[in-house]
């Protein structure tokens, strides 16, 4: 886990352009994915046939990485960070368990300081479309940007603990990072895209990360709020077609 100061980062939003800067805590964050050897122990079980250990996971839902994020938790002594049930999940943000980043710790993590689309030449740090792999690859064979992270770009995309767009796609996570497929030119630190916290997709992962982001009664932390989703997904008027806002 490596440690990611305190600081501010600024998050855009595309489709309303607005953005809104983000003040955060200090954090650690896993220097790679989480690895399928490190996915399998956790549940007690053999890595997959056809699966290379020391490659990220992938085709792991939200909710089965917010599951397993518990489990770590629990196994290391520290205090499970969700409370998973029938209706999703809900973060305890006093809670010093394992848990996956909120969207704003992922980007200030990724840039790492730096202020380009990128934290440095992406044949040098990341898998694409332009590497013309099959599959995810091996962690820690590309350059880590200056924080010593691993990966944060191409390979695959990580889930993150926020709301993708709750007024337009209702219960959809981020995810953030680019995967091993996606053309080059837009694997870039500001790109986000969202999906099912149910979806199992063959490109997506999560990373870990751990520290406390704020007293359990007020509800949000290192950039993200329940009020901010609930207003976010308060759509006033008709709603366009095929809009489904989240009603929580």
């Amino acid at each position: 886990m490596i440690p990611v100061p305190s600081g501010s980062i600024v998050l855009r939003d595309a489709r309303t352009r607005t953005s809104r800067t983000a003040r955060l805590r200090r954090f650690h964050l896993a220097s790679t994915p989480v690895t399928w050897e490190l996915y399998s122990r956790v549940l007690g079980a053999p890595v997959p046939d056809g699966e290379d250990g020391s490659a990220p996971v992938h085709s792991v839902s939200w909710l089965e990485a917010v599951s397993w994020c518990n489990m770590l938790s629990v196994a290391t002594g520290r205090a499970p960070a969700y409370d998973v049930n029938d209706a999703g999940a809900s973060w305890d943000v006093s809670a010093d368990g394992f848990r996956l980043p909120t969207e704003a710790e992922w980007e200030r993590a990724c840039r790492a300081g730096s202020t380009g689309p990128r934290y440095g030449p992406l044949p040098d740090i990341a898998w694409t479309d332009a590497d013309a792999v099959t599959g995810p690859q091996r962690v820690r064979r590309e350059q880590p940007n200056a924080l010593g992270l691993y990966d944060m770009l191409g390979n695959v995309w990580e889930w993150c603990w926020d709301f993708s767009d709750p007024a337009r796609y209702a219960d959809y996570r981020v995810l953030r990072g680019g995967g091993w497929a996606d053309r080059h030119w837009s694997v870039r630190a500001s790109v986000r895209r969202g999906s099912m916290p149910g979806a199992v997709l063959d490109d997506v992962g999560f990373r870990l990360a751990q520290g406390v982001a704020g007293r359990a009664a007020d509800h949000s932390g290192q950039g993200w709020s329940r009020q901010a989703d609930r207003d976010r997904a308060d759509v006033r008027g008709p709603v366009p077609v095929g809009w489904t806002p989240l009603h929580a």
